[in-house]
C-alpha cells in the first residue's frame, strides 16, 4: 500500500490525494473519487469511514473523499479537481438533484463513470444510483405515528426541497397522513440545505403556536436530532416514552445517536438507511462500470431490486428497516457496529 499523502487544496476544495493499491481491479491504476455531502452529520462521517474501508477491500485506487458542505459550487469544483487528477470514476451525492447535471456532464466529457449514492440526480448520464426508497421512509414514519397518535397536530421537519430525498420523504409522509389518518393535523417545517438551525428555529416557533404537538417526523437525524431534542428540552416538552405528554418522534438515518435516544425513550423510532451498503455497492458498481459493465432493471444478488426511476436512470433500491425499542439492539444494524 502506498503512503497516504495530503494534496494541497485546489480552488478551495478540501481534496486529499490518497493512493491505495489497486490489486484485483481490471482497471489497474485508475483513480476513483468520492464526494461527501457534509462531515457535520454522523451519518456522513460513518459513510466516509465505510467508503474508505470498501475501497481497500475491493482493490480500487482512491482519492480520499472530499466534503462539499451542501454547496453545489464546491461539489462541482471538487469533482473537476478529481477529474484533473485523473479520476476515472466518481461517486457523489447530488444534494441539489437538478444541479447534478453539471457534475455528470463534466465526468462524461472526461470519460469518467459516475455512480450516485443516497440521492438520485434528476437525469443522467449516470451508471446507476445506489439508494433506498425515500417515499417509503416517509410512509414508514407516517404509519408508526398514525398507529400511536389518534388525533392532533403532527409535524415533519423537512429536508431541503432542492433534493429529491427531501421531496420524496415529505411526499411519502404527507400523502400517507392525508390518505389514512384524517384526525391528524399535518404541519411542516421547511429547512434549507438540511440546516439544524432552521429545524430548531422552526420548531421553536411552531411550539409557541401549537404547544399541544403530538408527533414529529425528522427527515434526517444526523442533522436534526440534536437541535430538535434541545428545543423540546428547553421548553420542558422532552418527556420519555410512556410518560404523559410524550411527543412521538420518528427520525431517519440509523446513526448510533438515534439508537441511544430510542433506548432512553427520547425518540420512538428511526429508519435505518444503509450507510455501509451505500459504500459497498457504490464502490462495486463504479468498479464494474469502469470495467465496461452496464446494468438493467430486475432483482439483484443482494436482496434488492434495480428499477428505472426515470428514462435512463437506474436505481438499486436497498432495504431500509424501521428501528424501534423492540429491535434497537439488533447487531445487524450498522448503527450498532461502530
Amino acid at each position: 500500500m502506498k503512503t497516504l499523502k495530503k494534496a494541497a487544496p485546489i480552488l478551495g476544495a478540501a481534496l486529499l490525494a490518497t493512493m491505495m493499491g489497486a490489486s484485483g481491479a481490471r482497471a489497474d491504476g485508475e483513480k476513483v473519487a468520492v464526494d461527501l455531502t457534509t462531515l457535520t452529520s454522523p451519518f456522513w462521517t460513518s459513510y466516509n469511514r465505510y467508503i474508505v474501508e470498501e475501497a481497500k477491500k475491493q482493490g480500487v485506487e482512491l482519492l480520499e473523499p472530499f466534503n462539499s458542505e451542501f454547496d453545489t459550487a464546491k461539489q462541482i469544483t471538487g469533482v473537476q479537481n478529481a477529474l484533473s487528477l485523473g479520476a476515472k470514476g466518481i461517486i457523489f451525492s447530488p444534494f441539489e438533484s437538478a444541479a447534478a447535471g453539471s457534475v455528470l456532464k463534466a465526468a462524461e466529457k472526461a470519460g469518467a463513470k459516475v455512480v450516485a449514492v443516497d440521492v438520485a440526480p434528476d437525469n443522467g448520464p449516470v451508471a446507476i444510483v445506489v439508494r433506498a426508497n425515500n417515499l417509503a421512509y416517509g410512509e414508514k414514519a407516517c404509519k408508526f405515528i398514525g398507529d400511536n397518535v389518534k388525533e392532533g397536530p403532527v409535524v415533519q421537519i423537512m429536508g431541503d426541497q432542492a433534493s429529491i430525498n427531501g421531496r420524496d420523504r415529505g411526499n411519502g409522509f404527507r400523502e400517507c397522513i392525508t390518505k389514512n389518518y384524517p384526525n391528524l393535523k399535518l404541519l411542516e417545517i421547511p429547512t434549507k440545505a438540511w440546516s439544524g438551525e432552521d429545524a430548531a428555529a422552526g420548531l421553536d416557533a411552531l411550539l409557541n403556536a401549537q404547544p399541544d404537538l403530538k408527533a414529529i417526523y425528522m427527515h434526517a437525524g444526523g442533522v436534526f436530532l440534536a437541535p430538535t431534542l434541545q428545543t423540546l428540552k428547553r421548553k420542558n416538552l422532552l418527556k420519555p416514552a410512556g410518560e404523559e405528554g410524550h411527543i412521538v418522534i420518528v427520525s431517519n438515518d440509523g446513526i448510533p445517536q438515534e439508537f441511544d435516544a430510542i433506548r432512553k425513550g427520547e425518540i420512538d423510532a428511526t429508519v435505518s438507511q444503509p450507510a455501509d451498503l451505500y459504500a459497498k455497492y457504490g464502490i462495486q458498481y463504479l468498479k464494474d462500470a469502469i470495467n465496461g459493465k452496464t446494468f438493467a432493471p430486475g432483482p439483484t444478488d443482494h436482496d434488492s431490486t434495480i428499477v428505472e426511476v426515470r428514462p435512463g436512470v437506474l436505481e438499486d433500491q436497498l432495504a431500509a428497516p424501521l428501528v424501534t425499542k423492540e429491535n434497537v439492539d439488533d447487531k445487524a444494524f450498522w448503527g450498532n457496529q461502530l
